[in-house]
């Protein structure tokens, strides 16, 4: 079985508090986008083998493990034993969402790997808030408002068909590493995680007002900075950076501009890509 599986934005991310056993609660509202990785997964007699297609400018700043350290090995282990198969998969990954970007792309794999054996196999899918918070996100996809550490998933009316650009530096910033200078900021201003919901569902395209990320307080990157400036000087209606980092978002009303903004950034040495948003996450080749 064969599939494209989409990256995700947070629209706006909010980081609300430290939990005792180490993890983070969050406000936010995810949205999946027209950016997407290539799986393949084909049923074996035993064992679970992950190969990888990394782009070469996804490679020299991103290294990808393909082995078990990968979270789509995991999550077919995690499968199998869910479910007591005795079998194995062979699975391959042609990556087209960068990594250490904020935008789920080690997440989206997991969850269609998860998809796809569910498929070929007829069971069920089993906590897969246990593999990463993001995974049960991308098993639907769409516009939702996420909670608690990400395991609350509450779908937004739809948000899909809207212009983005998607841009990223060399800078990668790991998520443990973006949690723990969140918990070092002192004075921050929260986005307005709910202000947000109630414009997508009732003025949505006033929504774009109340994007933000209490990340970026906490990150400070000047290649977020260069990108963001370059998005709003080509009249991006906002530009926020994604997730923990370091990928960055900007909105636009007009193709043109969307172009425009692209073919900036990529002369200043910049990944950079058009994109929309999109209300699923898995599309079947």
């Amino acid at each position: 079985m064969k599939i494209k599986s989409a990256a995700k934005i947070n629209l706006a991310l909010d980081v609300t508090g430290r939990l005792e056993n180490g993890y983070h609660s969050i406000e936010s509202v995810f949205q999946t986008v027209s950016i997407y990785d290539e799986i393949t997964v084909e049923l074996a007699e035993s064992g679970i083998a992950v190969s990888c297609e990394v782009p070469e400018s996804f490679a020299q700043s991103d290294p990808i493990p393909c082995d078990e350290r990968n979270i789509a090995y995991k999550a077919a282990r995690k499968f199998f034993d869910d479910n007591n198969l005795d079998i194995g998969c062979r699975i391959h990954i042609k990556k087209g969402i960068p990594s250490q970007a904020g935008m789920g792309g080690g997440s989206s794999d997991a969850a269609a790997v998860l998809y796809c054996l569910s498929r070929m196999t007829g069971k069920e899918i089993i906590c897969p808030e246990k593999l990463g918070a993001d995974v049960p996100f991308f098993l639907t996809g769409g516009t939702a408002y996420v909670s608690g550490i990400g395991e609350k998933i509450t779908p937004v009316p739809d948000y899909s068909g809207r212009i983005f650009v998607i841009a990223k530096g060399r800078q990668g910033v790991s998520t443990a590493e973006a949690y723990r200078k969140i918990d070092s900021l002192v004075h921050h201003v929260h986005p307005q995680v709910n202000k947000l919901v109630e414009a997508i569902e009732n003025s949505s395209e006033n929504a774009y007002k109340y994007f933000g990320n209490l990340f970026e307080d906490a990150i400070q990157l000047d290649e977020v900075n260069t990108i963001k400036s370059v998005m709003l000087e080509c009249n991006a209606r906002s530009a926020v950076m994604t997730g923990s980092g370091s990928a960055v978002f900007g909105l636009f009303s007009d193709y043109n501009l969307s172009e425009i903004c692209t073919e900036k950034l990529i002369r200043k040495g910049f990944y950079a890509e058009i994109c929309q948003s999109v209300n699923k996450s898995f599309i079947e080749i």
